[in-house]
């Protein structure tokens, strides 16, 4: 048998259950391929059925609002994906009437879909022969064949590629890719592979010559930025101070509380010396409470979040500020830091 029949066979004795892949419905199989990007499975599942519940279709999506999104996206992080997907639901609703596309061609220029998105759902809704290359398949590939070409540089991109689409099955190209990406996820992990049970260990380059550590190989390009938030919290016995976010930034159109963003951490008595602090609160500035220092960790930005509460005193609202009731935080996406904060003061 050939490497694609050992998968495909591995695959349909040991694949998971998942509720994308009983469906060729173009659009169902986008919202899971979306959610899931950079989310796990476990994680990922009940994002998946709460959007396909609250939008069963295309049409329901893009009627709903960027906020609507937000929220219901809320703990997943990346939230422009979120946003991209209601620019995409719009241009299908606009473009081809409520119908999402299934031709790789169509997908491609849709907002937020590149080729691994449109190869997938070409693939997987309609059997397009478009060979599906995420982090499973590039793992797989690079073990498998001893390829030591970075996967993220430019020429290990087209290498990669170029090894998928020649080892695509191109009579069954959707169950091959999901073959791939399931024996990825499940046998060739990242850490910890389980070798002793591969179905193509006997082939295998990685396996041969006790390189399955050292594969595959990723220039780290990465650039951590080290931001400093501190926040105000601002609230009586029914009501706090909230700031809606602008669009330029992490969290953009979200809701979080009154920011200061420092260089450094301050500590209180630097914090309350700030001519900033002044500007936002007045003169009359009290401080009841500092809570501890949470690192959060995104993407290319850790950031250090201090909470502060304020004594409550009457303020002048700033632009983007707004105040409102304890009981219309569930309705706002918050990133998930303010979130839980909120939550465990006010017990939401």
């Amino acid at each position: 048998m050939s490497f694609s029949d050992d998968l495909v066979q591995w695959y349909q004795s040991n694949k998971r259950q998942l509720p994308w892949r009983d469906t060729h419905d173009a659009y169902v199989i986008w919202l899971s391929e979306i959610i899931l990007q950079q989310t796990r499975v476990e994680q990922g599942l009940p994002y998946f059925y709460s959007f396909l519940e609250k939008y069963p279709d295309v049409s329901s999506f893009a009627a709903a609002s960027e906020d609507d999104i937000l929220k219901l996206w809320q703990g997943l992080g990346y939230y422009s994906r979120g946003r991209n997907m209601l620019k995409t639901a719009r241009m299908v609703q606009a473009d081809y009437g409520g119908i999402f596309p299934e031709a790789y061609d169509q997908l491609i220029k849709l907002k937020g879909i590149g080729e691994y998105t449109a190869s997938a759902i070409s693939s997987f809704a309609a059997n397009e022969p478009k060979a599906v290359v995420d982090g499973n398949v590039y793992r797989v590939l690079a073990r498998y064949f001893g390829i030591n070409e970075p996967i993220n540089s430019p020429k290990g991109i087209k290498i990669f590629q170029s090894a998928a689409n020649e080892l695509l099955d191109k009579h069954r190209p959707g169950i091959h890719n999901q073959a791939m990406m399931e024996f990825g996820a499940m046998l060739c992990r990242p850490k910890n592979p389980a070798c002793n049970i591969c179905p193509v260990s006997e082939g295998c380059y990685a396996f041969a010559n006790n390189a399955v550590n050292l594969l595959p190989v990723k220039l780290n390009k990465i650039k951590i930025r080290e931001r400093y938030f501190n926040y105000f919290l601002v609230a009586d016995e029914h009501t706090l101070v909230m700031n809606r976010r602008g669009d330029k930034d992490i969290w953009a159109n979200m809701y979080d509380l009154p920011l200061i963003e420092t260089d450094t951490l301050l500590p209180p008595d630097g914090l309350l010396a700030l001519p900033q602090l002044k500007a936002l609160f007045g003169d009359d500035i009290k401080i009841d409470e500092i809570f501890p220092v949470i690192k959060h960790v995104l993407t290319h930005q850790r950031l250090f979040v201090r909470f502060i509460k304020l004594q409550h005193h009457h303020i002048e609202l700033k632009e983007q500020w707004f105040i409102t009731d304890r009981n219309n935080l569930k309705k706002l996406a918050l990133p998930k830091v303010i979130f839980i904060f909120l939550k465990n003061i006010f017990n939401l």
